[in-house]
């Protein structure tokens, strides 16, 4: 009883959180080498509270840059999804069943991981038919084993890179518009925006390929 008080408080903490993103992110960054640090933490938080994780990812991609920001985030994504797993499989597991029963396709996923657990939660990861929060706590409900559910967390990788490269060309433009970085060329925001298109059109392809595999998948089960 007393650990799904502690889930409840850290849910009403997470909605307090969201409404001062913009404020911790300013805060990570006075931290100096201790930011990423400090943001991984938060993020894990995030993503047991049910905070918008898009938002921090962003912000990941201003504060750090496209390596250290996919790294940071990745890390980040990787703890507080297995923390979710682990409070919906130990912890809060009758609390997580009813607000995964309202949503009628986690039963044919359900029983698709029961068949091949890990390429199944990779292609959920590619291309999740659920959100991303609900979508951890849902899958400590299903037979997936721990290190199939932490191998399959690669799948995050194409969509964080698009949201933390997104995130850094805009704080780079806002810094050069704001005179706290160095001006740059026409020809530097050409290559910056060229890469962030083919970023976006290879993960749309994977997601589309992901989202199409996984039909089949739920569909076979």
């Amino acid at each position: 009883m007393l650990a799904l008080a502690v889930v409840v408080a850290l849910v009403l903490g997470g909605r307090q959180l969201a409404g001062e993103l913009p404020r911790l992110t300013a805060w990570v960054e006075s931290l100096g080498a201790w930011g990423p640090v400090v943001f991984v933490a938060v993020y894990v938080v995030a993503c047991v509270a049910f905070v918008p994780a898009s938002l921090l990812t962003l912000g990941a991609g201003a504060l750090f840059g496209v390596v250290t920001g996919v790294i940071v985030v990745f890390v980040g994504a990787t703890l507080g999804a297995f923390g979710a797993f682990l409070i919906a499989r130990h912890v809060a597991r009758d609390w997580v069943s009813q607000r995964v029963a309202r949503d009628p396709r986690f039963t044919a996923i359900d029983r698709a991981i029961a068949a091949d657990g890990r390429r199944v939660v990779f292609l959920l990861r590619l291309s999740p038919v659920i959100p991303f929060a609900l979508l951890n706590y849902a899958l400590g409900l299903t037979k997936v084993r721990v290190a199939d559910f932490l191998i399959a967390s690669a799948g995050m990788l194409p969509g964080t890179l698009l949201y933390v490269y997104t995130g850094s060309l805009a704080g780079t433009v806002l810094g050069a518009t704001s005179g706290a970085a160095p001006a740059r060329g026409a020809g530097f925001y050409v290559v910056l925006a060229l890469g962030l298109a083919a970023t976006a059109a290879v993960t749309i392809l994977v997601t589309r390929l992901a989202r199409r595999a996984l039909a089949e998948a739920t569909a076979a089960a």
